[in-house]
């Protein structure tokens, strides 16, 4: 429930809660407010404001009430806006908010001089547990004792199936530390009191609850000290506890404050601290040595993510969890109901998925439901209905192949469709879109038709030029090359993967090419791989010309590509785009390297470069942006002097003769083919009959020096 409308307020949060506070607060809390909670008492500050425990009247059921002094309006506002989607979260082992308000608290200030001082309030309310992972560790630090270890694993692993489906969801906790993990039962714990960036952000208010609480703040990464929150900030806190919880046997809690704050400019004292766990043979002590320093990271990209931390734990080492064998013994709906409820429209299956939204069997048949139904009822071109409870579902269910494979399908379904009613149509392209697809082939990274689907969705939405940026910042140049090295032999792959290289680095600005040296390699491997492939090769010569033109081809595989480029314009001589895009690798290449020019004209596969030149030129004579890159080629050929005697051999004059009288209309193209002529013309003193002026361009772009033999003939004929 949330009311964002102002009511009467509450107490300050600063200090304990006295006995006339109290009395002003219930006499200023009147209506639904105060009818609905009896406070009781007072527990210590939090990051963000006062913690009371509430007694809700009518039910005697016991809440935590935060109260959240906000600077005004808009910042409540702003704080309300952003916990809104919390109150949807659906998990065994997260604590929503029950209730979210604003107040005002106005009270007269004590003293000589009265006068009246307004207060707004941000109130959450929270399910009230007694026992939390604090209360734990301090009761083990007591009685120096070791946590039992069957019980860790197992809360252990309800708090990373927690922490893992917020991460999914894009949710960030950002207050994680012991007290806020709630032991609902023995067995059985919830992640509570998640914040929001509006709130943590307010410098005023960290300076003063700093100072006020330096125990809790010692939980919080290096980062997040300047108000930088992210997936990793969590990581972080998740590893401290984890730390607390392995050391409460032999560290009072002064000494394991101080180990936290150390580790921000010291990560180097966690060595010691480990190795003192190992000799004092605390369980799973091999696990959490491997598994701390990884967490721990002072730079939050080297840290690990919370799927990588399961992996360690759950997947690959042996740890066990209840929290598992609940989803494997959860009740199963019913075949018939699920049938039943999912005969309707698209409306109703979307409602359903959305009701059961932790049923994997249930989503899987919905899915494959929404997979038969008649294309007119999908809501084309773009139902961002279905999109939103698709990618949703997905991120719940990021484990389970099956759904994985039948969601991809149904979007691929969906926006073919929509492209095909629509070429024009805006394909909705965020970032939790381009994650959660990337983190499907992450999850399962060896399913090779899952890759397929994924890479296939990425290339369409690829060919929506507000998309490129988006598809930038998601890493796209670091999951391509691995697609690629992971199955050369998938054809599919390989050509999806080339087509959105393509499509990245057209109008891309690099700034940094790292990610892209490893690319020439694997796009040699790629066209090696397919060599009669005319689809293969396009794609392949498309992405050589823009890797060449970055200067990302190193010099040692300038041959191989060279060579690669002039097969596939045999292979294919009739594809305009893979011609065009080849004769611009071609030129870019020998731009910059004499080798690759020689690796052009010497013969090969019973021709050389040159005959492969003149055939183009004569099936595309009428083409004169095909004939500008051949020209452009040329020019840069004819810049060694060591080549000349071969271009001249084998008629190359004649030939830009021929293209110079045929393309008068191109300013661009006359002037490559009298660049190529002069040049031509200058490795070979032409007789008196063959001398021709040269036009005053051709003059201005001459690059013979003064006083040549070049030079002498434009003067004047010899």
């Amino acid at each position: 429930m949330l009311r964002p409308s102002p009511t009467v307020g509450a107490h300050s949060g600063r200090g304990p809660l006295t006995p006339s506070a109290e009395r002003s607060m219930t006499r200023c809390l009147p209506g639904v407010t105060m009818e609905k909670y009896q406070i009781l008492s007072q527990l210590n500050p939090g990051a963000l404001g006062v913690n009371l425990i509430v007694e809700e009247a009518r039910t005697t059921v016991s809440h935590v009430l935060k109260q959240v002094e906000c600077v005004d309006e808009h910042q409540a506002n702003e704080a309300l806006e952003e916990l809104m989607p919390l109150l949807r979260l659906q998990h065994a082992h997260v604590s929503v908010y029950e209730e979210m308000f604003i107040m005002w608290n106005k009270e007269l200030a004590q003293g000589l001089v009265s006068w009246q001082i307004s207060s707004l309030f941000l109130c959450l309310v929270m399910e009230y547990s007694k026992g939390s992972f604090q209360k734990v560790i301090e009761k083990k630090r007591k009685a120096k004792a070791v946590i039992d270890s069957e019980w860790l694993q197992n809360v252990l692993g309800q708090v990373l199936d927690a922490l893992e489906y917020l991460h999914q969801l894009g949710v960030i906790h950002r207050n994680l530390k012991p007290s806020n993990i709630a032991l609902v039962s023995k067995n059985h714990c919830k992640l509570q009191d998640l914040s929001c960036n509006s709130l943590m952000t307010d410098t005023a208010k960290w300076k003063v609850r700093a100072e006020e609480d330096p125990l809790h703040k010692s939980w919080m990464a290096p980062e997040a000290l300047d108000f930088s929150f992210s997936q990793k900030s969590d990581i972080w806190s998740l590893g401290c506890i984890i730390l607390d919880m392995v050391t409460c046997s032999f560290m009072d809690e002064t000494e394991a404050m101080h180990l936290r704050k150390s580790l921000r400019q010291h990560p180097g004292s966690l060595k010691g601290v480990l190795k003192t766990v190992e000799e004092k043979k605390v369980p799973d002590a091999d696990t959490f040595t491997s598994l701390l320093p990884w967490m721990l990271q002072v730079n939050p990209s080297d840290r690990i993510s919370i799927r990588d931390v399961i992996r360690a734990t759950f997947v690959s080492g042996s740890f066990k969890s209840s929290c598992v064998a609940l989803t494997l013994h959860q009740q199963v709906v019913p075949v018939s109901i699920t049938d039943m409820l999912l005969q309707n429209n698209v409306a109703s299956i979307l409602e359903v998925m959305q009701n059961f939204l932790r049923r994997p069997e249930v989503q899987l048949r919905a899915i494959k439901r929404l997979l038969t139904v008649p294309e007119d009822q999908l809501g084309l071109p773009w139902p961002p209905e279905l999109l939103e409870v698709v990618i949703t579902v997905m991120n719940q269910h990021m484990r389970t192949l099956d759904i994985q494979m039948c969601a991809c399908s149904l979007l691929l379904r969906v926006l073919g469709q929509a492209l095909a009613q629509n070429p024009d149509a805006e394909v909705p392209c965020n970032s939790r879109v381009l994650t959660t697809l990337l983190s499907a082939t992450q999850s399962h990274p060896e399913v090779e038709p899952l890759v397929v689907v994924v890479s296939s969705l990425l290339t369409i939405i690829s060919s929506q030029e507000s998309a490129l940026e988006r598809l930038q910042e998601a890493g796209l140049f670091e999951h391509i090359p691995e697609y690629l090295a992971r199955f050369p032999d998938n054809r599919d792959i390989c050509l999806n993967g080339l087509g959105l290289l393509w499509a990245l680095l057209v109008d891309a600005v690099v700034v940094n090419k790292a990610p892209l040296e490893k690319i020439p390699a694997l796009v040699i491997q790629v066209l090696a791989t397919y060599p009669t492939d005319m689809e293969v090769a396009e794609a392949g010569c498309a992405v050589f010309w823009l890797l060449s033109l970055l200067g990302c081809i190193h010099e040692s595989q300038f041959e191989q590509v060279v060579a690669l480029l002039l097969r596939s314009i045999r292979l294919c001589q009739d594809r305009v785009l893979l011609v065009s895009n080849a004769y611009r690798g071609l030129a870019s290449l020998t731009k910059v390297s004499e080798l690759a020019a020689f690796r052009v004209v010497l013969p090969e596969e019973g021709s050389s470069g040159l005959a492969l030149i003149k055939e183009t030129c004569a099936q595309y004579q009428d083409d004169p942006e095909v004939v500008e890159h051949v020209c452009m080629l040329l020019v840069h050929l004819s810049s060694y002097e060591e080549i000349l005697p071969e271009l001249l051999s084998q008629g190359i004059r004649s030939l830009v003769q021929d293209i110079r009288g045929r393309f008068t209309s191109s300013v661009e193209l006359v002037s490559y083919a009298e660049k190529v002529l002069l040049r031509l013309e200058a490795a070979t003193p032409p007789s008196p009959q063959e001398w021709k002026p040269p036009s005053s361009e051709a003059r201005e772009e001459a690059d013979a020096p003064k006083g040549s033999f070049l030079h002498r003939c434009l003067l004047s004929p010899p």
